[in-house]
């Protein structure tokens, strides 16, 4: 199975970039590392979300909300835009529930995507994410994948489907909801910030010749901040094909 996620994932980085940037996609397996918060919120307290720009409602994805969402513009997308829609494409196809959308009620289209997921889909997860997310207690979910298009950016949509997509958890049970956000990816934090979520967590991975070696390293935070790597108070596992 590792060598198999590993090869899939090394396949999704290629179909995004162009010939011209293998040699790079190449240097990248050899060595990476990265960064990410873990940020909670916990839904049986009292919030009031933000307003986005623009009127929102949040519903559970339909099949023809997928054109609306990730259709067209390949060629004019970049390596990274190309590569989110990539992962939430597969992701889709693994039938993992359950993905919600923003309605734009202007006019109908979706303008958010993000799944919310609970303990019941633990077993998917960790298979998918290959131990990415920690294991859900029963009254916790996770909140990834988020995705708004390229013409609804900009309009405040994050923060405020995030806050209302996290109430559906409290709806299902779930006292707290949790996502994880690299720590490079300022305009995201500063979203979660805004729909509630706080840093509980930093997740260090890092990977060896084309992903076959993973260590990854979680550290709680003793402080609720956004800046250096963590040095203390960690555990670490390492991860091999």
């Amino acid at each position: 199975m590792g060598l198999r996620d590993s090869a899939r994932e090394l396949w999704q980085e290629v179909r995004c970039d162009p010939p011209s940037g293998v040699c790079s996609i190449v240097a990248r397996q050899v060595y990476r590392e990265w960064y990410a918060y873990g940020l909670k919120r916990k839904v049986d307290l009292a919030f009031h979300p933000p307003v986005a720009r623009i009127p929102i409602a949040i519903r559970e994805l339909q099949d023809n909300d997928v054109p609306y969402l990730f259709g067209s513009k390949g060629l004019e997308m970049s390596r990274q835009a190309r590569l989110e829609i990539a992962h939430r494409m597969s992701f889709l196809a693994e039938r993992v529930p359950t993905p919600y959308v923003a309605i734009d009620l202007r006019c109908g289209r979706p303008c958010f995507l993000q799944w919310l997921m609970t303990a019941k889909s633990n077993d998917a997860i960790q298979r998918y994410f290959r131990g990415r997310f920690p294991m859900l207690a029963y009254d916790e979910a996770l909140m990834e994948y988020a995705y708004t298009p390229a013409e609804y950016r900009g309009n405040g949509i994050m923060p405020a489907a995030m806050a209302l997509i996290a109430e559906k958890a409290g709806e299902a049970g779930c006292r707290s909801v949790m996502t994880f956000v690299l720590r490079e990816n300022a305009a995201a934090l500063q979203g979660c910030s805004k729909a509630g979520f706080m840093p509980f967590v930093v997740r260090s991975d890092r990977h060896f010749l084309f992903r076959l070696i993973r260590r990854r390293t979680v550290t709680e935070l003793t402080e609720l901040v956004y800046s250096s790597p963590p040095v203390e108070d960690s555990r670490q596992t390492l991860l091999e094909a």
